[in-house]
């Protein structure tokens, strides 16, 4: 038992300065590209689920407060497409803690894991986009 918290203890140690590096690395870009996001989507359903998904995937933060710039983007115009892809890969892309990510599950798989969900969470959002057309 005092074995296991040793362990433990050390392996909290260790994660420290590289979680308080990645907050400080997050609180200091999302603001400064959330500021931009209404200015850069050009419109064209090819692209903007492509920027989309790097808004979100630069961004980070919990789902909740995905919907709410989501409702935000959408008022400023932003189209459903794009905002879709935005909040998957806010929601399941992970670049800023990518360093965290490698330090405890391996490079192979945070950098795999990541580029994946990237990828499906634009196809997802083109799915979705279509599937509600196809109801509306």
């Amino acid at each position: 038992m005092k074995e296991a918290f040793a362990k433990t203890l050390q392996n909290f140690k260790t994660s420290i300065p590289i979680v308080a590096g990645v907050l400080m690395l997050l609180n200091l870009l999302n603001p400064l590209v959330q500021n931009y996001y209404s200015k850069i989507f050009t419109g064209n359903y090819f692209i903007d689920p492509l920027i989309g998904a790097v808004g979100g995937t630069i961004s980070f933060g919990v789902p909740v407060a995905s919907y709410v710039i989501g409702g935000e983007l959408l008022e400023e115009g932003v189209s459903l497409l794009a905002v879709t892809a935005f909040i998957l890969s806010w929601s399941t892309v992970y670049f800023i803690m990518l360093p965290l990510e490698i330090a405890y599950l391996g490079r192979r798989f945070a950098i795999l894991r990541n580029t994946l969900n990237f990828f499906t969470s634009v196809i997802i959002a083109i799915l979705t986009i279509l599937t509600l057309r196809l109801f509306a």
